[in-house]
């Protein structure tokens, strides 16, 4: 890892810290992007999808502008096809679902708070996220 690659992972946590902190500040919220879409889409009468469409549309403005000031570090490499990109996003949708909150969520602002059902959804998407990719990069499915 370069210095120049440190530098910008230790900037993009930072960020990320950064964010989840003054939501939680400003506003009482847990950053979990997959609760926030989710909740955006299946409103539930709360009046909270002001917030949560502003936020939404901060990730997307970010990667905008990271892509055209850099647009080196913007790059997005597609390893699989258009099925297994669905296929991946259902599960993924399907096991934020199940465990109430995602990388995110748990990850960041879980591990954070030191919660321990939060240190074991982390533990568990770790595990299965290196099961799959040694899964599928042996059995062939991935180049």
């Amino acid at each position: 890892m370069s210095a120049d690659s440190l530098h910008l992972a230790m900037t993009g946590g930072l960020m990320i810290g950064a964010a989840a902190a003054l939501l939680y500040w400003l506003n009482g919220r847990i950053a979990g992007v997959s609760g926030i879409f989710g909740d955006l889409f299946l409103e539930r009468g709360d009046g909270h999808w002001p917030w949560r469409a502003a936020f939404l549309a901060g990730l997307m403005i970010g990667f905008l502008l990271v892509r055209s000031l850099h647009p080196e570090l913007a790059r997005i490499h597609l390893q699989s096809g258009p099925w297994a990109l669905i296929a991946a996003g259902l599960l993924v949708g399907y096991g934020t679902r199940m465990s109430s909150g995602c990388t995110s969520g748990h990850g960041v602002c879980g591990i954070a708070r030191i919660s321990r059902r939060s240190l074991l959804a982390t533990g568990s998407f770790m595990f299965a996220a290196m099961l799959t990719v040694a899964v599928v990069r042996h059995s062939g499915v991935v180049r």
